[in-house]
């Protein structure tokens, strides 16, 4: 039977290192780590991977409605010269109850076709959201890691049957001789 590797760490600390570095390896593509640690999170990456592959086509396309707020497109042109386009809510001047004149934002109800999961597509997409964080990017906004396995990775390694990731060896790392390697995807 398989040990666990315990990589010279508590439980919680093994366990948050792992899932940073799960996450590192599906936002970035690959990571240098020490052989031990990209062993183990190759595993938990693979598994990851493959539970995205199997459902990946696992949706139904539903038409619902929405009410927002209705725009308006305002087109400006920079100091450099360049259009610049932006967008502005609708408002509407109201009166309350009590006779006081108030801005309304004005809506709009738009019916769009969105992908809706089934219930295993769901329960995949929890168990990433569990083994993944959550992910900024330079301007801090929030990427959604399991969306992407789900549509790009997944169509990506749709014909492949497994060994998702590869451990390719670097060498010794100065200081304390560890073996570095990089975990890529394939």
């Amino acid at each position: 039977m398989a040990e666990i590797r315990k990589l010279g760490r508590a439980t919680d600390h093994r366990l948050a290192m792992l899932k940073n570095q799960v996450t590192a390896v599906i936002w970035h593509g690959q990571i240098i780590t020490t052989e031990q640690k990209a062993k183990e999170v190759k595993s938990l990456v693979d598994s990851l991977m493959a539970l995205a592959v199997r459902e990946k086509d696992n949706y139904d396309m539903v038409e619902k409605k929405f009410s927002r707020a209705k725009l308006e497109k305002i087109e400006k042109t920079g100091k450099d010269g360049k259009k610049i386009v932006e967008y502005r809510k609708v408002t509407e001047v109201a009166t309350s109850k009590n006779g006081k004149k108030f801005d309304k934002v004005v809506r709009e109800e738009v019916t769009e076709t969105v992908k809706q999961d089934k219930p295993s597509r769901l329960a995949a997409r929890r168990t990433l959201i569990k083994n993944l964080n959550k992910v900024k990017d330079e301007n801090g906004n929030t990427i959604d890691l399991p969306g992407k396995m789900l549509n790009e990775l997944a169509e990506k390694y749709a014909n492949i049957k497994g060994g998702y990731t590869r451990i390719v060896k670097l060498g010794k790392r100065r200081g304390d001789a560890a073996e570095e390697v990089v975990l890529q995807l394939i």
